[in-house]
């Protein structure tokens, strides 16, 4: 990507999630910006509603093509699966089915697996046939739900194909599989994946190469050393837990020592920062005044066998997650002839400019909002900056690029580990990789994300980035 600059963190090929909050953050952010311009001149246009950002219309007709490529032009009955304890509580759920079912010809469920059954060879939802299936959870979920519920139907859509995403696929999100980018099978692999992919080895006492190709005697060793450059994740971890970020986690012996006794955990190179942190204008309520805060900033694509199909734009900490204190932050186009640090400039001037009292009513108005469509996270609505962080068209073809990149790439990954090459990278219980040997990928249709760290041109970080 020539105009961006970063990494990706991770992959997600199993059951990718947060295709639906981005939507819901473009009508909040639209909204505040509808109501600052009614307050103060900006002196930036602005674009919320280019088709490349929202993700939900892409994972639809992805679903579509599933059901087509088996069922032809016969009914559609679109299942989305997921855990039972959950079934009332996850809004994104909710709405995709609800958008579904507006589709000319399309009927859709939400399930829990105990509403699965067989009949005659074919498995069903609460009675009717279901021809395709998106299951919000992984194989190991799936396992442990096996203990307690009948996933015998579960198990035949694997077998019969109608799981999507094909289970083949998941093992490839594997964040070892990083190991493999940046290692051994590197060659094989597009530019944009090599370089856009950070340092990353399996953690254990071995010896390896460092991220400019030194030798590594003893790696544990090693990593104590260089402890404050360097993040420990779980191999296949998610929303932030386990993680151990050197600069943060101060008690670096204790972590290297979980780590170690896990088995089953990465160690990685850390981003530099500021190259994915920007600023945004911030009340601090007690003094009822205004602030330049800076928030460190991730970028999920979304990507399927159509190429790139949109987004999701969180800020916080480090971690990023809602779950962690952060938030989601609206997208929006420029189309004004500045470079994006310098709309973003003019934004941060004109929120300061509206003074604490107007800020915050449209905050509230924001936050009201927020809580009647249920974008909310425990007791509250969940965090939003009034600013938008900011793309160009030059983005966006980068990214449309990038994705198709990694598209192809995941097809290479996929069958060096049907062919056993990636076994030391990839490392899950064998009843996983049994389901997932049985549902071959190859290309049919399917959603994964890529998490990156990126820079979009308005970053902070105060030296030029130079990814090798």
């Amino acid at each position: 990507m020539r105009n961006i600059q970063g990494y990706h963190g991770e992959w997600n090929m199993g059951s990718p999630g947060g295709w639906d909050y981005q939507r819901i953050a473009q009508l909040l952010g639209k909204m505040a910006w509808n109501l600052i311009l009614k307050t103060i001149e900006v002196g930036v246009e602005i674009d919320f509603d280019h088709p490349q950002i929202n993700a939900v219309p892409g994972f639809a007709r992805m679903l579509l093509r599933a059901h087509r490529n088996r069922h032809g032009r016969n009914p559609v009955h679109a299942v989305l699966l997921a855990e039972s304890e959950t079934l009332d509580v996850v809004l994104e759920n909710k709405n995709f089915v609800d958008y579904l079912n507006t589709m000319d010809g399309v009927k859709a469920s939400l399930a829990g697996p105990g509403h699965l059954s067989l009949k005659n060879g074919k498995v069903t939802c609460l009675g009717d046939e279901a021809t395709v299936i998106f299951m919000d959870f992984n194989l190991n979920t799936l396992i442990d739900i096996g203990r307690k519920e009948d996933i015998v139907p579960i198990k035949e859509a694997i077998r019969q194909g109608i799981l999507v995403n094909p289970k083949g696929m998941e093992p490839l999100g594997a964040k070892g599989m990083f190991e493999v980018m940046t290692a051994k099978f590197s060659s094989l692999l597009s530019e944009d994946t090599r370089i856009h992919t950070p340092w990353t080895r399996q953690f254990y006492a071995r010896s390896t190469t460092d991220p400019h190709g030194e030798p590594i005697q003893d790696l544990v060793s090693w990593t104590h050393e260089h402890w404050e450059d360097l993040v420990l994740k779980p191999a296949h971890g998610y929303s932030g837990h386990g993680i151990f970020v050197g600069y943060i986690k101060k008690s670096r012996e204790k972590h290297i020592k979980t780590a170690l006794e896990s088995g089953n955990y990465i160690v990685q190179q850390l981003v530099p920062l500021g190259l994915w942190s920007e600023q945004s204008i911030w009340p601090l309520m007690e003094e009822r005044a205004l602030f330049y805060k800076t928030w460190q900033t991730d970028f999920r694509c979304f990507i399927t066998d159509e190429g790139l199909q949109g987004f999701l734009a969180r800020f916080g900490g480090v971690p990023t997650n809602v779950g962690s204190g952060g938030g989601v932050q609206p997208l929006a186009v420029l189309k004004s002839q500045v470079t994006p640090n310098e709309a973003v400039d003019k934004i941060n001037q004109a929120l300061l400019k509206l003074g604490f009292g107007a800020f915050q009513q449209i905050q509230e108005d924001v936050n009201r909002l927020a809580i009647e469509m249920g974008f909310t996270y425990l007791l509250g609505p969940i965090l939003i900056t009034l600013r938008p962080r900011l793309l160009t068209v030059e983005h966006l073809a980068d990214l449309r690029r990038y994705a198709e990149n990694l598209w192809q790439d995941a097809l290479k990954l996929e069958k060096l580990w049907r062919e056993a090459q990636l076994e030391d990278v990839v490392r899950i219980g064998e009843e996983e990789k049994q389901l997932a040997m049985s549902q071959p990928w190859q290309g049919s249709p399917a959603l994964m994300v890529s998490d990156g760290l990126f820079s979009f041109g308005a970053d902070l970080l105060d030296e030029e980035f130079n990814p090798g």
